[in-house]
């Protein structure tokens, strides 16, 4: 115990001092002092060595200072295979709608006026005329999530009376939200129809009573049912709506506006297809495959949308200016697909060449070699990326990954080196080795990858 360092001995350790620069000296003398305590009962406990030395309990008290002084929410790298990664954000903004953000933010705007009457107007007026032009719709909404547009929907459609949906669509979204739990909170009662793998357009028919307000399509977005297999088209639906008097509604959940087959993906409904079956009404995601910001969306028959704008969760569910902002920009950039190819960093991602992927690659692999040396080996490998969000489930697309391997460290020692960043790289551990997929990572940000491979 006599060995450990005073507090302020500690306070003069030239790592601490730079990282308690622009803090508080009560913040840095509070950090030391636990820095200290810790080597205190590690001493109680039996340790010794390296652990307890001054440099140590520095290193220690720069953490602690760390995590009260810096922002927990960092820049990253996703370098995962994974393109829309909920734990990174989902969908990195195009340039304009940042700035569209940034210009929001920053200054008064005319959220709810009517520059014309100088009234209150409406804040969904800035994207409702553009997802109907979009998508084919009569009328639009935005809430702040699709679990919450679809709650709205049937709660506004359905409640107190029977909503209908197959067994094989009762899904379980991320976060342990359930689709049977979301009907119940919206006041709803589920009729299960049909079997898990298949369910026929005689299944509804038969399960269509006096009590049934509506019936529900959900795409299973993050699952898929092979083999002996049935469901029932959106087309076919909405006829049995038509003829038994009840609205039809799906929850498409990524909510592409762009076909996914050019770029090989299958089996991904378009919003605008939904609109042209004759669906009333249609919920999905504005982080997903549209690569906006989070929202959810409801577009549909003027009547349905105008009673969702007016149950009162659509005021606890109501979206704010920064939202409306990205969003706005984002489908602007929308009525040009090949535009939104360019500039909408998840289509750029998916649509992504393979050779400027591989090209980009070996660029920073080449650099890697020099870097770390002889002690870790690099190398290109082909690899598959995955589009991620619950969309497109079991679809890869081709890929290349820096591959690192190390005697020295261990594949998930490297991914934590890498993560503890200032700006958090994210790869991948795989077959013992740490995986940088390329699919996501942009020409600029090869450097700091450089910086962190320095420090190893």
């Amino acid at each position: 115990m006599r060995n450990l360092p005073s507090v302020d001995r500690v306070l003069a350790h030239p790592a601490v001092m730079e990282a308690a620069s622009n803090a508080p000296r009560s913040t840095a003398v509070e950090a030391v002092r636990l820095a200290v305590e810790e080597a205190r009962q590690a001493i109680k406990a039996g340790a010794s060595g390296k652990s307890l030395s001054i440099d140590a309990i520095a290193y220690r008290a720069c953490e602690i200072i760390g995590q009260v002084t810096l922002p927990s929410l960092k820049p990253a790298i996703n370098a995962s295979g994974v393109i829309i990664h909920t734990g990174l954000g989902r969908s990195v903004l195009a340039e304009e709608a940042v700035e569209a953000l940034r210009r929001a933010a920053s200054q008064h705007c005319t959220l709810e006026i009517d520059i014309e009457t100088g009234r209150r107007g409406s804040r969904i007026s800035h994207v409702a005329n553009l997802l109907c032009k979009l998508t084919g719709a009569e009328a639009a909404a935005v809430v702040n999530n699709n679990a919450a547009a679809v709650m709205l929907a049937i709660g506004t459609i359905a409640r107190g009376r029977d909503v209908l949906i197959s067994r094989g669509e009762l899904v379980e979204i991320g976060g342990r939200f359930r689709m049977p739990e979301v009907i119940e909170a919206a006041g709803c009662r589920l009729v299960e129809v049909g079997t898990t793998n298949r369910t026929r357009i005689s299944d509804y028919e038969a399960a269509v009573t006096e009590n049934t307000a509506l019936i529900l399509k959900v795409h299973p977005s993050n699952y898929w049912i092979v083999g002996f297999t049935e469901e029932v088209s959106i087309e076919e639906l909405v006829e049995l709506g038509r003829k038994a008097r009840v609205p039809v509604m799906h929850d498409i959940g990524s909510g592409a506006l762009i076909d996914m087959n050019q770029f090989g993906l299958k089996n991904e409904p378009m919003v605008q297809d939904s609109m042209r079956a004759g669906c009333d009404i249609a919920a999905f995601s504005g982080d997903k495959l549209l690569g906006s910001v989070q929202a959810g969306i409801l577009v549909g028959r003027k009547d349905i949308i105008e009673e969702c704008r007016r149950n009162p969760l659509a005021r606890a569910f109501r979206v704010d200016k920064l939202t409306l902002a990205g969003l706005e920009a984002t489908l602007r950039i929308m009525i040009e697909p090949n535009e939104a190819l360019k500039k909408i960093p998840t289509l750029r991602y998916i649509s992504r060449p393979a050779d400027e992927i591989a090209e980009l690659a070996n660029k920073l692999a080449g650099r890697l070699k020099k870097t770390l040396g002889k002690e870790f080996d690099v190398s290109t490998e082909e690899t598959a990326s995955k589009v991620g969000g619950g969309s497109l489930p079991g679809q890869d697309i081709p890929s290349t990954a820096v591959v690192i391997r190390s005697k020295r460290m261990g594949a998930e020692e490297i991914a934590a080196f890498f993560r503890k960043h200032s700006t958090a790289i994210i790869g991948r551990v795989e077959n013992e080795a740490f995986m940088l997929d390329m699919r996501t990572v942009e020409s600029d940000e090869i450097d700091e990858i450089i910086t962190r491979a320095q420090e190893i």
